[in-house]
């Protein structure tokens, strides 16, 4: 175990003081996983803990900084989770880790909140990752412009990505003004490349014992640059402090929640899990690939994921439809976002001009069929309001669902919202929530209360970020 590893403890509500720096880039695809999943695990490999955290809505990202730190990565987002709890999230970490490491989302002052602006609100300092293939003055424009955009931005230095040669590296390095904001490069190379899909990189988990292979490869090429030789002493220290939330009041105690969790349905955010919990409810976990049932529950999520690519294999989870048609013949409550709605479904074409052989039936829970466009279908922060309470989170699909039903509410964000369908016991819609935003809604989600819907669909508002 290294010798510097965090063994300082701070008092509650007492201010937490770690090294943290916040990966971004100019724009999306210039490598911000690779590095930050790198970083990582270099540092575990060294007997260190490191906390890893998203900047914005995602749940693809933090599956690679939860294989490299072998911890929970939640989201921070000024919108969707709140100043208050992007505080409150940094500060645990830095009472416990040596290292806190945030991976940006976009560009660096791309979308409303940024992660400029979550940087400059928390100080937290920027690593720049530049994809340097093909350029070598501009890079020091770019580092320039990122570093100088936003007067009194934190600052760590720049990393370059998918450089050719030792040669090039140099050239990139002498085109900084300012030499000592050179962290080193990383080469170009398949070996630890992360694989894309449509919604973004392939998880962690499909990839089995690859996906480490990949993070260490990247650790050890890492581990030769300036960045990758200094300790968390020599990285920048910053001090974290929060305020005590209020405790969560226990509305779902008693009653246990099925959860559906596998390749098809993963995109769960730990904290909402750990919402759920401190409401009071028992979580119970199956897998619908493996035509599990429903365990015995009081209510059911199904939360969003890649139906379409095991559309054959759930179409035959004969025992699972069999639950699911009890579960709300009964009058149990589900709460479906976007995956998981889409596989409730009578049918799922897996293409837009889908061939008979392209369409799968589904479990028949809601009238009507999910479809998969090549195009964007929604993308976006949303708001979803139950009564006097309020449920913020994002959508993000290429699919869209055909049926004759009506909805019931509309969430307020960009493109008018999406739909929430109601229909029995059953709550679904392509939103994705974040419980920790609303725990007296999420309760109202699983049944313990009424949701309380407005009688008409709500109009999208301009005090959602675009």
């Amino acid at each position: 175990m290294d010798s510097a590893v965090n063994t300082r403890r701070f008092p509650p509500g007492a201010a937490a003081t770690c090294a943290a720096v916040l990966v971004a880039a100019p724009a999306s695809g210039q490598g911000k996983t690779t590095v930050a999943a790198a970083l990582a695990r270099l540092h575990v490999r060294q007997g260190r803990r490191v906390r890893a955290f998203k900047c914005g809505p995602d749940f693809l990202d933090p599956h690679w900084l939860a294989l490299a730190t072998g911890a929970p990565v939640h989201s921070l987002d000024l919108w969707m989770t709140g100043e208050a709890d992007c505080r409150a999230r940094l500060h645990a970490a830095a009472c416990e880790a040596d290292l806190v490491i945030v991976e940006g989302v976009m560009g660096l002052f791309d979308g409303t909140p940024s992660a400029a602006e979550l940087a400059a609100r928390l100080g937290l300092p920027v690593l720049a990752v530049i994809d340097a293939q093909a350029m070598t003055g501009t890079f020091g424009a770019l580092a320039y412009g990122l570093q100088n955009f936003q007067p009194g931005l934190p600052w760590a230095g720049v990393l370059a990505n998918r450089v050719a040669s030792e040669r090039h590296a140099d050239m990139l390095k002498d085109a900084l003004r300012e030499p000592g904001d050179w962290l080193g490069a990383l080469p170009r190379s398949a070996d630890f490349a992360l694989p894309e899909r449509h919604l973004g990189l392939v998880g962690a988990a499909e990839l089995g014992a690859d996906a480490m292979v990949r993070l260490d490869a990247a650790a050890d090429v890492l581990a030769t640059t300036p960045l990758g030789q200094r300790t968390p002493d020599q990285l920048p220290q910053v001090r974290f402090e929060h305020e005590a939330a209020a405790p969560i009041a226990p509305l779902l105690a008693g009653r246990t929640i099925a959860i559906a969790r596998d390749a098809a349905f993963s995109f769960i955010y730990p904290a909402n899990l750990d919402v759920l919990e401190a409401l009071g409810a028992r979580l119970a976990f199956f897998s619908p690939l493996a035509d599990e049932p429903l365990p015995p529950c009081d209510a059911a999520w199904f939360p969003g994921g890649y139906p379409e690519l095991h559309a054959e294999v759930l179409s035959a989870s004969d025992r699972l439809r069999l639950s699911l048609a009890n579960h709300v013949t009964t009058g149990k409550p589900i709460w479906a976002e976007c995956g998981g709605m889409m596989a409730l479904f009578d049918e799922l074409a897996t293409r837009d001009d889908a061939e008979p052989h392209d369409v799968h039936r589904l479990w028949g829970v809601l009238p009507g069929r999910a479809v998969m466009q090549k195009r964007l279908a929604g993308l976006g922060p949303q708001q979803l309001d139950l009564g006097v309470h309020a449920l913020r989170g994002h959508t993000f699909h290429y699919s869209r669902c055909e049926t004759p039903l009506a909805p019931a509410a509309r969430t307020v964000g960009t493109r008018g919202g999406e739909a929430l369908y109601v229909h029995g016991p059953v709550r679904a819609s392509y939103f994705h929530a974040w419980f920790a935003s609303s725990p007296e809604a999420t309760a109202r989600l699983f049944g313990a209360m009424p949701l309380e819907l407005d009688s008409h669909a709500a109009p999208a508002s301009s005090d959602a970020p675009h």
